[in-house]
């Protein structure tokens, strides 16, 4: 499973996070700052890819994209 801490990380941190939701096989993560979100960072912390469209970031996890974003609200 992909690890929330790094996930939570490569999108720039908690204080960079708007919004995040989970939606099946992907988070959906609404930015402050686009330029802070690392996708190698994602991807290295598990991510099957990233999806990104100025402040919105889709990260794909796979099924375990509820998991995951309970997991990374904890940590907020």
């Amino acid at each position: 499973m992909a690890d929330p801490q790094k996930i939570l990380d490569g999108l720039g941190g908690d204080a960079n996070i708007i919004d995040l939701e989970p939606c099946i096989t992907r988070l959906r993560v609404e930015v402050e700052d686009p330029s802070a979100v690392s996708e190698p960072t994602l991807k290295a912390a598990g991510a099957i890819a990233v999806m990104q469209q100025g402040t919105v970031v889709q990260v794909i996890v796979g099924p375990q994209a509820d998991t995951i974003a309970s997991d990374i609200e904890d940590l907020r």
